[in-house]
């Protein structure tokens, strides 16, 4: 992306007295002049969809709103045993990660699900194994923290495999909790197989419910019989809160996503290890950070080559985009001990291209001041970097912070307010037009071809992204429309938001 300060070269330096000028006009007399500015636009052909906008726009408040707490379904087992399969047939979309090699759910994720006009939430977790190590462990772990905070366990069984010493550890556990277990015995796909799923009683949980996670039989009927268990209003779970401001953490693997999340949240919410790309599916996370409810969303690590990857890679990322669509802002991580490369520099753009705020987040600043760190010079070339690599984004509010041991996590606040402020921003139609008004008198655009655009009427079309739309007579240069970009930043502010601003060509109308 080229850089503004050539811009400025081009269309001249940053005036100081622009802002002292449209101080001095009146808010009535700026109204004035943009209803007659307005009204010259009857003599340009128009269409509807111009009638439509300039009629004017208005924005809704975000209120934080506190429901009763859904009731919560586990599913867990061992792993393989068609788990996430399950969570996509009652969601009745593809929405877990899915593949054949085990291991491939790691954290436990929740998502919204509906039966028969009665919502709750789902939980799906990653395989539990007895004395597992390493990774293996903390996704164990993650499931077990799944049963105790959950109304009704599903105990997924492989019926075409049996039960094994697994499950039977499986079955002590949740003997242990208390809580109501319903027996699914999956990859029932037929009728010839139900008597596998006969065998399924000595486990001592009762009756098995015959299932196929992958076609979808018997699941309708274990639905109902959940039903008549859930209760109304989860007897664990916190109150659904449908406001907070939803927060993406995006970067590539290995960063510290992860780490931020659970220090954040103040437990270990999702499963963190040297392993790169150790979370797979969005994990979203309410938590309270400077006295302000937030919904963290810990995505997926973004790789180099997204179309060549292959299997669980290949889903998480298109779900870490799809996590991003639902977001209002994300927090880039970058890791400062590494050099910011062209993933980062991608990564970025991909949340430009979104529209969404961004807030830039250094992590792993404290090992910057660490004398063990192998490169000593890293903190003089990183400033570099940035400027170098990162000077199309110089508008983002940074933090720098260490996920590891929550150094300066408090600031993140600041940043995500500023951020999510400017995303939210709208300038009057009579301060924007008295803006272009002085800007074009004091650096109009140059003549092409014979010919030079003039800007009829500009109007701010909506918010988040700020999107601005410019009625011309002519095209306007890529470099003036960033030149006009870079005075909105710098009369009023747009701090950790993209500006967008469109043209609509028109010709005047024949005579």
């Amino acid at each position: 992306m080229p850089d503004d300060r050539n811009d400025d070269e081009q269309y001249g330096p940053a005036d100081d007295h622009l802002a002292e000028r449209l101080a001095e006009v009146d808010d009535t007399l700026a109204e004035q002049r943009a209803a007659a500015l307005r009204a010259s636009l009857d003599d340009y052909e128009l269409d509807p969809e111009d009638a439509e906008l300039l009629a004017g726009i208005t924005a809704g408040d975000d209120i934080v709103e506190y429901l009763p707490a859904l009731p919560v379904v586990a599913i867990v087992g061992r792993p393989n045993v068609g788990k996430s399969a399950l969570v996509n047939r009652i969601l009745g979309r593809r929405e877990a990660v899915v593949e054949d090699t085990p291991g491939v759910t790691r954290d436990r994720v929740t998502y919204k699900a509906e039966w028969n006009d009665r919502r709750f939430s789902l939980v799906d977790t990653g395989g539990w194994e007895p004395d597992a190590r390493g990774i293996d462990k903390s996704v164990a772990a993650q499931a077990e923290v799944a049963i105790e905070l959950c109304d009704v366990v599903l105990f997924v069984v492989d019926a075409m495999v049996g039960a094994t010493s697994t499950d039977e550890h499986v079955v002590k556990l949740l003997r242990r909790s208390g809580k109501p277990v319903f027996l699914v015995a999956n990859k029932i796909d037929d009728t010839r197989q139900e008597p596998e799923a006969a065998a399924l009683w000595n486990l001592g949980l009762g009756e098995p419910h015959p299932v196929s996670a992958i076609h979808g039989r018997g699941v309708a009927d274990l639905l109902d019989a959940v039903m008549a268990k859930l209760p109304k209003v989860s007897a664990v779970a916190s109150h659904e809160v449908g406001g907070p401001r939803r927060v993406a953490i995006l970067g590539r693997p290995n960063v510290g996503k992860s780490s931020l999340l659970n220090k954040a949240a103040g437990e270990e919410r999702v499963v963190v290890n040297d392993l790169a790309g150790t979370t797979r599916d969005p994990v979203d996370e309410v938590v309270e950070v400077g006295g302000k409810l937030w919904r963290f969303v810990d995505t997926a690590g973004i790789r180099r080559r997204v179309h060549l990857q292959q299997g669980a890679d290949f889903y998480a990322s298109l779900r870490t985009s799809a996590a991003l669509e639902k977001a209002e802002v994300a927090v880039v991580v970058l890791d400062v001990s590494q050099p910011i490369s062209e993933q980062d520099v991608r990564i970025i753009d991909l949340v430009l291209e979104s529209g969404r705020a961004l807030v830039l987040a250094y992590n792993k600043w404290d090992r910057l001041f660490d004398d063990d760190m192998e490169d000593i010079d890293r903190r003089r070339y990183l400033e570099r970097e940035i400027e170098q690599d990162l000077a199309h984004v110089a508008w983002a509010p940074r933090v720098n912070i260490s996920a590891r041991t929550g150094r300066h996590l408090d600031k993140l606040v600041p940043a995500l307010e500023t951020a999510l402020h400017s995303w939210d921003q709208r300038i009057p139609t009579g301060k924007f037009n008295a803006f272009l008004s002085e800007l074009v008198a004091e650096h109009p655009h140059p003549v092409r071809g014979g010919k030079q655009p003039r800007i009829l009427f500009g109007t701010q079309a909506g918010t988040r992204p700020p999107t601005f739309v410019l009625f011309t007579t002519g095209f306007l240069d890529p470099g003036y429309r960033r030149f006009v970009t870079r005075r909105l930043r710098e009369l009023y502010g747009f701090e950790g938001s993209p500006i967008v601003i469109n043209m609509r060509v028109r010709e005047r109308r024949q005579r």
